[in-house]
């Protein structure tokens, strides 16, 4: 029985400090069967142990929160994609720097009073992008889109803080013209 005791306790010491268990077994042919069997026993409980412990802490560092936060305006991963989509839709054949400025004026927008508070409810908010109109913002995301989106998460605004854009080719209404213009990039008229 004693025996039993010290083999158990020096097997928990060995699986608490990480050293690998080996059954302990008397060579084949001699006495104290029924005391290898219970050493058996206990290795293998403890083996089966460590194996579920690792199996968790697997798990648990592989797996990630479904809505990873990101700086600007606490945007989550479907909403940084949302972005891109109208940066995408809005700006495709822009530079770079004028994708950067659609998604700045979005984010503005989302820090604005006057507009709604959530991202979606700006992109999704009544004529408010001709994109999200007209179904443009759905086609297939460009790399560019992307980074251009993260930029501007990350604090990137070529316009000044612009609340509105537009192309001055084509816009023909009073009230967007009489806005303050900051800049113009590209194609596109950025204003307060």
């Amino acid at each position: 029985m004693m025996n039993i005791k010290k083999t158990i306790a020096t097997l928990l010491i060995f699986a608490t400090i990480g050293i690998s268990i080996v059954p302990l077994t008397k060579p084949a042919g001699q006495a104290d069967v029924a005391g290898n069997k219970e050493k058996l026993q206990v290795a293998k409980a403890i083996t089966e142990k460590e194996q579920i412990q690792k199996e968790d802490t697997t798990v648990k560092n592989n797996s990630r929160p479904k809505e990873p936060q990101v700086s600007r305006g606490n945007l989550n991963r479907n909403e940084v994609t949302l972005l891109a989509m109208v940066i995408e839709g809005e700006a495709a054949d822009e530079p770079y720097e004028g994708k950067v400025a659609v998604g700045a004026v979005i984010l503005n927008r989302l820090e604005d009073k006057q507009f709604p508070k959530t991202l979606s409810g700006v992109v999704y908010e009544d004529l408010a992008f001709e994109s999200v109109m007209n179904n443009q913002y759905k086609r297939p995301l460009s790399q560019e889109s992307v980074k251009a989106a993260q930029a501007a998460i990350h604090g990137s605004d070529p316009t000044k803080g612009a609340l509105y854009f537009w192309n001055p080719v084509t816009a023909k209404s009073k009230w967007v013209w009489s806005r303050p213009v900051t800049d113009q990039i590209g194609k596109h008229v950025f204003a307060k």
